[in-house]
């Protein structure tokens, strides 16, 4: 391999790299109280093994950390450019954070109200659209109660999603507003003039409580 060689893939790796930590950087405020842990995170992975996270769906009735598994709640459908966005409420249960070198595990407060799951397809064939970004905000009768970025997640049960927990102040009416920002990556040609500006969607939903 030639000196040039190396260096390219030096820089290559380099890059992916800085990618990685800027993407986990740039969700920091999403970030809540955390502690390292690799085996907390395969012993929540284990737990979750019973259960059935599907749409609606309260699971076989099996605990993750203690916390019980309630029906998912659509709250809002939009399409944007070929994009389906939809917004659900599930069940907030702990996650893992990994930044390329280390895991943080995230713990939902007792206050908790759900985990609020974003999901991006191509309306037409299904695939699921990733590298975008979304921000959530959420407002009771005016006031702001919930203004968070949602992380990039994967999931066995729930697929690739953004989310993030959220505590609302009670039972009621809500207005919900997700900027959806375009996704940052090369693009083939089908999407190549598509989905280059922020766009936001914006609905009311009533939480019933858990």
């Amino acid at each position: 391999m030639s000196k040039r060689t190396r260096r390219f893939h030096v820089a290559g790796r380099a890059a992916l790299a800085c990618l990685t930590v800027s993407a986990v950087a740039g969700c920091a405020s999403a970030n809540k109280t955390t502690t390292s842990s690799s085996s907390s995170a395969a012993a929540v992975s284990s737990a979750m093994s019973g259960m059935s996270m599907g749409g609606g769906s309260t699971g076989s009735g099996a605990s993750v950390a203690g916390i019980k598994p309630v029906p998912t709640q659509m709250l809002a459908s939009a399409t944007w450019e070929g994009m389906k966005v939809q917004a659900r409420a599930m069940t907030a249960v702990p996650f893992v954070i990994y930044d390329g070198s280390s895991e943080r595990m995230v713990k939902p407060p007792k206050n908790t109200s759900f985990h609020l799951m974003i999901d991006l397809n191509d309306a037409r064939s299904g695939v699921t659209i990733p590298y975008a970004g979304v921000w959530a905000t959420i407002k009771r009768g005016g006031k702001l109660v919930y203004d968070e970025r949602l992380w990039p997640m994967i999931s066995e049960y729930m697929g690739p999603h953004y989310g993030n927990d959220v505590s609302l102040p009670g039972k009621g009416t809500y207005q919900l507003s997700l900027l959806i920002s375009p996704p940052v990556s090369a693009r083939h040609v089908e999407y190549q003039s598509v989905w280059l500006h922020p766009h936001r969607v914006t609905t009311s939903f009533t939480w019933r409580g858990a």
